[in-house]
């Protein structure tokens, strides 16, 4: 027997546990259908021990607990539970009950949909609201009148000045569940785990005026007193000015509920917010009451769950995929894991700093979600993996070899080769672009052929076509007059001027107008691939940061060799007329600031005499300042850049400089 006793508290334990992170925390570790495994082990145990059966068990607990901070509220009804139905033969058992216990065959039930989201209870006096009270345990919840209000789907004031309780589900949607999570990423805040936490949490923050910034929303499901019926309750709370879900279903046929239940559960995707099953009602109000309640469940309600869109399973291990852009995701390899009937083997991790963020490691058991056409991804670690690894992002491209680089502004690694094979196709319809190239005809359909039938492995391959043109006529809607048509606009690219080639190479960050600029002051290929990281900074308009792209993308030796077939081609490496005259770069790298009135020059005439000697002006002294240029009344920055040790220089030793 002491086994027995040990097993149930071992159960009773875990449940507290997760009821304590599901409803308190607001992190749950373990899907809702796991959770519901577990009750159901302990309540089939019970019932086999029920001399061990306790007062504390949470068996005979109607919800959750009521989670403190906000005034507490007692329901004169209370909000129970559902028994939940995790199949159809345990719908229709349900229904064999129902028509038991009612005495007649002849009963109308509502199926609505089941709203992935937070139950709440609206108190109206003549039609004013007075109070917004959570589930809580089910007896009594905690009151958020002052955050209920900011909701906009919450009447403040009914169209007729009755007094009502009424029940419903705030929920977030998906759009909006996005965004938050998006600014929470921005603020280095824990991703919530799904709409329904958002929701939750949203709704217990201390500042209303943070909860009015999270669009929540709320339909309404039930209305005290109650309507001779639940269809006229629906329809009672819509006359009120309440939102009701629009997807009800009103039959006498529990074949019509199921079919109901499976059109539902597969066109969830459709929805912009979650939901988790249908609710199925006894309709009459007469029939409700003749059923009654168990402890926790109305005999007269089931909820037909779906199957679940979350699960736990171990992580094996992490593989990097590079996509068209060069942009390296981190992917989590799975032990196999059925999740809404789906066998999930792979999770997106999105990037490194996701991965630093959950603390994740191979061999961890994590939590995962599905949801929508959505890639499935990893929510959280449930329990750290007794012979852990850490990951380490690679330093080079697992396609290529290439060297990985991850700019300041980005949270992704990118591989900056431009004949990485992850990247070609989007390299050669970039290079066919418009503003690039302008290569008509040479578009995805055509790329995709050309590269899967080996005709061509980087964009200087394009110039050989010529070569293999029975090969290029052969593909799928091409022939004779296609194909010739393209090798023409592939040959006229050589007379195309060398900014636009700068421009089709690229390079990250480097737009049309950048790669002008670049063509502008450097004049040659020859003079680009020299230009050393100062200098490239001191170019105008680029920054330290597009001026570190372009400097490690034309130092990368798959570019550099992509570049000398360009150029073996014909491709124009050189801008037209003679090169611009540029003065010595005494100021090449250094950052200088500028402070008060200069007599024989003006603040910007020194500025562009700086920068074309290869300097940077910025506006504030740090210890990073090479020297200030300083005139008559100078600021505090004269005083700071005292006080730093900073060079400063007169307006005098400023010209001899020059």
């Amino acid at each position: 027997m002491s086994s027995v006793r040990e097993q149930l508290e071992k159960l009773r334990e875990e449940i507290r546990d997760h009821q304590y992170r599901y409803y308190v925390e607001a992190q749950p570790v373990v899907s809702d259908y796991e959770f519901d495994q577990l009750m159901r082990a302990l309540e089939a145990l019970e019932q086999k021990h029920p001399d061990l059966v306790t007062p504390d068990s949470p068996t005979a607990r109607v919800g959750g607990q009521v989670t403190g901070g906000f005034p507490s509220h007692t329901f004169q009804e209370p909000m129970l539970s559902l028994d939940n139905a995790y199949s159809f033969d345990e719908l229709e058992d349900w229904g064999r009950r129902v028509a038991e216990r009612a005495g007649t065959g002849e009963i109308d039930f509502v199926a609505e949909l089941k709203i992935d989201g937070l139950s709440v209870t609206l108190i109206y006096e003549a039609g004013r609201l007075e109070m917004g009270i959570t589930r809580g345990d089910g007896r009594t919840g905690e009151v958020v009148t002052s955050n209920v209000r900011t909701i906009r789907s919450v009447p403040l004031r009914l169209k007729r000045p009755e007094s009502v309780e009424v029940r419903g589900e705030i929920f977030l949607r998906l759009e909006a569940f996005r965004r938050l999570n998006d600014e929470r990423d921005a603020e280095g805040l824990a991703r919530f785990a799904n709409p329904r936490n958002a929701a939750a949490g949203s709704l217990r923050q201390v500042d209303p005026a943070s909860v009015a910034r999270r669009p929540l929303d709320f339909f309404s499901y039930a209305l005290l007193p109650h309507r001779p019926s639940q269809s006229e309750d629906l329809a009672a709370l819509t006359g009120l000015g309440f939102k009701v879900n629009p997807n009800v279903l009103r039959t006498g046929s529990l074949n019509e509920v199921i079919e109901f239940c499976r059109a539902w559960e597969d066109r969830r995707d459709t929805l912009d917010y979650e939901i988790d099953g249908v609710v199925v009602k006894v309709d009459s109000a007469f029939l409700q009451e003749r059923l009654g309640s168990t402890a926790k469940a109305p005999r007269w309600a089931v909820a037909v769950k779906f199957r679940a869109r979350q699960a736990t399973t171990r992580l094996v291990d992490i593989r990097i995929q590079v996509g068209r852009t060069g942009a390296l995701t981190p992917v989590a390899e799975l032990e196999p894991v059925q999740v809404s009937g789906i066998t999930i083997r792979n999770a997106t991790l999105h990037n490194e700093d996701e991965i630093a963020r959950l603390g994740v490691a191979i061999g961890d058991r994590v939590l995962i979600e599905r949801g929508g056409d959505v890639i499935p991804k990893v929510l959280k670690v449930v329990e750290t993996g007794p012979d852990r690894r850490p990951f380490q992002m690679p330093t080079h491209c697992p396609e290529c070899g290439s060297e990985v680089y991850r700019a300041e502004d980005e949270v992704k690694s990118r591989c900056i080769s431009q004949t990485c094979p992850a990247k070609v196709k989007e390299s050669f319809l970039h290079w066919a672009s418009r503003k690039a190239m302008d290569i008509d005809g040479l578009g995805e359909r055509l790329v995709d052929q050309l590269v899967e039938h080996g005709l061509v492995r980087d964009i200087s391959d394009l110039f050989e076509l010529a070569d293999k043109r029975d090969a290029l006529v052969a593909l799928d809607r091409v022939g004779e007059k296609s194909a010739d048509n393209l090798l023409k606009e592939i040959g006229a690219t050589r007379m195309l001027p060398f900014s636009r080639v700068v421009y089709g190479l690229g390079i990250r960050h480097v737009g049309e107008r950048t790669a002008q600029i670049l063509a502008d002051y450097f004049h040659s290929m020859d003079a680009l691939l020299k230009a050393e990281l100062a200098e490239l900074e001191q170019v105008a308009e680029i920054g330290p940061v597009v001026a570190e792209t372009i400097y490690r993308f034309v130092r990368e030796s798959h570019n550099r060799r992509l570049i000398d077939r360009l150029r073996d081609f014909g491709l124009r490496m050189v801008m037209d007329g003679p090169a611009p005259d540029r003065p010595e770069q005494v100021f090449a790298g250094m950052k200088i600031v500028l402070t008060g009135t200069l007599l024989g020059i003006t603040r910007d005439d020194a500025k562009e005499l700086i920068e074309q000697r290869g300097g940077r002006v910025t506006s504030s002294v740090s210890k990073k300042t090479n020297f200030v240029l300083a005139g008559a009344d100078p600021g505090s920055k004269l005083e700071k850049a005292r006080k730093l040790e900073v060079r400063v220089v007169d307006e005098s030793e400023f010209r001899e400089m020059l």
